[in-house]
């Protein structure tokens, strides 16, 4: 076979510990994360540190650079010195010293705090003349730093060194005046004057040297604001004192006003005086008076007929009043509902915001509205609308179904169902079991619920166009019962505008009659005994008392019926007393919704249950009827 092929002959093969004795690393676990409290501990001691060490080397620096002027300056003053001496024969005026007030110790010429000294030169060399002016200019500069701000620190340590040197000449010319200490044998009283030097100036130039220039900018800045602050505390004084009294206005000021802005400033005025009328009132004239000018200038900048902006000061106190005015003229937020039927609300919401629709969930209270904050596709138009996953619907709508609590295979009514918003939302929540009866007398109203119904795919309804006073003459025995009656619209001014002028008093007094018939209708179709049910949910997107409280009132009096918690987690109590009328204690479990508070149209609902299908009879009853045929007449 032939000889073996040594191809590793020559090569030296290195043999080492095989891998079991490789040493494996340790292992580094993780330490356990700091909390944020402890991260921002750790970052201020970082700072700190850092802050300190160059606050260190900034001293340093500033210890070397004195050193070498200092240096300079030694060389400098001896080579003077020698000057000085030969030609102090020569001179003809002697350097006086005048004291400075408020100082009577023998070392005040080289104390840290400049003096101000005065010298009096008639015939002196031009050498000396400059030596002596340049020590004066520098003293009088230092003097006036103290005084102001602190410039500077380099040129601050060159004007005290030349200043020093101009001294120590002074000394050897007074040597009978002056007396030259150290620091160390200071006495107290020494100390004291300097305490206080230092104490009016708020920093000595030690401390100064010792700042850091954003330190200095600092007490610059808190200074500023404290300046700025007393000068506002004084303006405001001043403009309190100086505040103008309301004057009652003459006829003939009454005509000088034409913009609105005049008129919005006089509301505010009468508004300040009546919350404190006793104080600011004009003792000419009566509150009744004052009410007259407001209520005037409201009807003026707001556009209300006499008659409403009435009933409206009448139901909130003044400051309230205004909120509501100016919230009754935004519109509220654009609402949706979604259809439970077809689709839930995530995948709704993430469907439109796919389309570029800002929204948010309504709130807590409620399982499928949707806010609408923007879209760039109008939302009536869109796939999903056209579907039928949402129809819009206001916030405040949701509510009387949500008080209504509609359960599965009932027969419920609702009796002005158009445009069918609440119908379809009732037979959402029945999931389409049951029964649903739509009713509306209005018959080009109720194709709208038609098409509705269809778009959205309720199959449980039964649709009726009747009046709903008659209604309990052709259908009864429902376990639950609906009515948004018709009304004002009062709650409702920023969707329609014609509400400020078009109401009167016949108009609600028409709608109050109409809503108690139709309320007494409602409870006459409902079942008493219905094992579930036998429940009526009553509402209006009205604030006006009489057709809410007074309605209602008006039915605990002549049907078998108590009021019930209405299960709404917010919203205003009812009205218990409205001026001169008291309503029944239990009308404060009946829900209001403003405008100005809950971001919501104006609404009311109410909860009632019917315990007995007896309707009892009194002449009361009849001369109502009568009444209310004669106002329908008229």
């Amino acid at each position: 076979m032939g000889r073996k092929a040594k191809f590793n002959e020559g090569v030296i093969v290195r043999k080492g510990p095989g891998k079991k004795a490789k040493k494996t690393e340790r292992s580094n676990f993780s330490k356990k994360l700091d909390s944020q409290h402890q991260k921002h501990r750790a970052r201020k001691r970082l700072q700190k540190i850092k802050e300190r060490q160059d606050k260190q080397k900034l001293l340093s620096e500033k210890k070397k650079k004195l050193d070498r002027i200092q240096r300079k300056e030694l060389s400098k003053k001896q080579t003077e010195e020698e000057s000085e001496v030969e030609s102090e024969e020569d001179e003809s005026e002697e350097i006086k010293i005048l004291p400075s007030k408020g100082y009577s110790d023998d070392n005040k010429l080289w104390l840290k705090p400049k003096q101000k000294w005065i010298v009096q030169n008639e015939n002196i060399n031009d050498d000396e003349s400059d030596d002596n002016g340049e020590g004066d200019s520098d003293t009088e500069d230092d003097h006036d730093d103290v005084n102001n701000e602190v410039e500077d620190e380099e040129e601050e340590s060159d004007d005290d060194i030349e200043m020093e040197n101009g001294k120590e000449e002074l000394d050897d010319e007074e040597d009978s005046n002056l007396k030259v200490e150290n620091l160390n044998d200071l006495s107290d009283d020494d100390s004291d004057d300097q305490d206080e030097f230092d104490s009016e100036n708020e920093k000595s130039d030690k401390d100064v040297d010792d700042l850091l220039p954003i330190e200095k900018q600092n007490i610059k800045l808190k200074k500023k604001q404290a300046k700025d602050q007393k000068l506002a505390d004084e303006e405001m004084q001043l403009n309190i004192a100086n505040q103008e009294v309301f004057q009652f206005p003459i006829k003939e000021s009454e005509e000088e006003i034409q913009s609105l802005q005049d008129v919005q400033q006089r509301i505010r005025e009468v508004i300040a005086v009546l919350t404190d009328f006793k104080k600011l009132r004009d003792k000419t004239h009566s509150r009744s008076e004052y009410l007259d000018i407001l209520k005037k200038d409201l009807c003026t900048y707001y556009s209300y007929n006499e008659y409403l902006m009435e009933k409206f000061m009448q139901l909130f106190p003044h400051s309230e009043l205004l909120e509501f005015l100016e919230a009754s003229e935004v519109q509220r937020p654009l609402t949706i509902r979604t259809n439970s039927l077809k689709t839930r609300r995530r995948d709704l919401a993430q469907a439109l915001i796919n389309r570029g629709v800002n929204l948010d969930p309504i709130g807590k209270w409620s399982k499928v509205g949707l806010v609408v904050y923007s879209s760039q596709v109008p939302m009536g138009a869109t796939p999903e609308y056209l579907a039928g996953h949402y129809i819009i619907q206001g916030a405040s709508s949701l509510l009387p179904v949500m008080a209504l609590a509609p359960q599965e295979n009932e027969r419920i009514l609702d009796m002005s169902a158009a445009p069918g918003g609440k119908a379809s939302h009732i037979a959402a929540v029945m999931k389409n079991t049951g029964v649903l009866f739509a009713n509306d007398i209005n018959k080009d109203r109720i194709k709208a619920v038609v098409g509705n119904f269809h778009r959205l795919g309720v199959v449980n309804s039964v649709i009726t166009c009747m009046d709903g006073r008659k209604y309990p003459d052709v259908l009864k025995g429902f376990d639950r019962a609906l009515l948004d009656a018709p009304c004002t619209g009062t709650g409702v001014v920023a969707k329609d505008q014609s509400v400020k002028t078009s109401k009167d008093q016949q108009d609600i007094q028409r709608c109050y009659n109409l809503q108690r018939q139709l309320l007494l209708a409602t409870i006459d179709c409902v079942n008493a005994k219905s094992a579930t049910g036998g429940y009526i949910v009553y509402s209006t997107c009205s604030v006006l008392p009489e057709e809410n409280e007074w309605v209602i009132d008006f039915a605990l009096k002549k049907r078998n019926v108590k009021l019930v918690d209405t299960g709404l987690e917010f919203g205003t109590e009812g009205f218990t007393s409205y001026r001169q009328f008291r309503f029944h204690p239990t009308m404060k479990l009946t829900r209001r919704f403003y405008p100005h508070t809950h971001n919501m149209d104006g609404f009311f609902v109410a909860k009632l249950k019917k315990f007995s299908n007896l309707i009892p009879k009194s002449a009361d009853h009849d001369e109502v009827t009568e009444e209310n045929v004669e106002n329908e007449k008229k």
